[in-house]
């Protein structure tokens, strides 16, 4: 009985990742590959983009080993509102904070895909939640605390550093359920919560200002049922033994 119950209950969990392909991966152009049996973020490319899995997913539960090089920057992101195309080697006269930049792009549209020219820089970013994955010791940034590995990035604080030193393999799972969330790295729990929290409005409003589209996209999350997001942040990461269970 208890074989039984074990086997019905790998059955219901989706294998995201076969060890050696990007199959069921949406292209990302050169910003992923596959290294000894990892899924990896490729540095340093001109024009970056996060990986985003072919199928959608609302409520969920994602277990997978990542690792991080050292000074690095990650994440796995979910709930995803929005993808917006920046070519940031165009004319934008006056602006330079990045927000803005973003906001320029989703207003007027000035850059596309079939547009780019060689040796052109950019990123497509995607406006969703994300489980942080970084090496909280050495980012050259600095980390603030809800940057830590296994916060909920910009928004609320991991409540534990669990996390092994850059170049070891850590376990972590992310569940999701209606409006709430779970963050676990290392078999414990870092962090839950509410993405209706007044901590979102919060610091939602606090990077982007109320009056910005992402602003309202974090707030009032029109969009439920979403890919999984693999974060190319211009640093190495790896990923591996990605298995989803729909809940």
């Amino acid at each position: 009985m208890k074989t039984l119950l074990l086997a019905l209950l790998f059955a219901q969990n989706q294998s995201l990742f076969d060890g050696k392909t990007l199959a069921g991966w949406r292209p990302a152009g050169a910003s992923w590959a596959v290294e000894d049996g990892a899924i990896k973020s490729v540095p340093k490319v001109g024009f970056r983009e996060d990986l985003l899995s072919v199928e959608e997913y609302e409520d969920f539960e994602l277990e997978f080993e990542w690792k991080i090089s050292p000074g690095g920057n990650s994440g796995v992101k979910y709930r995803l509102q929005e993808a917006v195309f920046l070519n940031e080697s165009i004319a934008r006269p006056g602006i330079k904070k990045f927000e803005d930049v973003v906001k320029d792009e989703i207003v007027n549209r000035r850059s596309s895909r079939d547009k780019l020219k060689p040796g052109d820089r950019g990123q497509v970013y995607t406006v969703a939640f994300e489980f942080q994955l970084i090496d909280d010791a050495n980012y050259k940034d600095g980390v603030k605390p809800n940057q830590t590995t296994g916060s909920l990035y910009s928004f609320l604080p991991a409540e534990k550093r669990v996390a092994k030193a850059p170049g070891s393999w850590n376990t972590a799972k992310l569940v999701v359920r209606g409006d709430r969330f779970e963050h676990w790295i290392n078999w414990t729990q870092v962090l839950a919560g509410s993405l209706k929290s007044p901590a979102i409005a919060a610091g939602a409003g606090k990077r982007w200002g109320t009056d910005h589209p992402v602003y309202d996209w974090l707030v009032k999350q029109p969009k439920t049922k979403s890919p999984i997001l693999l974060q190319n942040h211009g640093d190495a990461a790896w990923f591996r033994n990605l298995r989803i269970k729909r809940l």
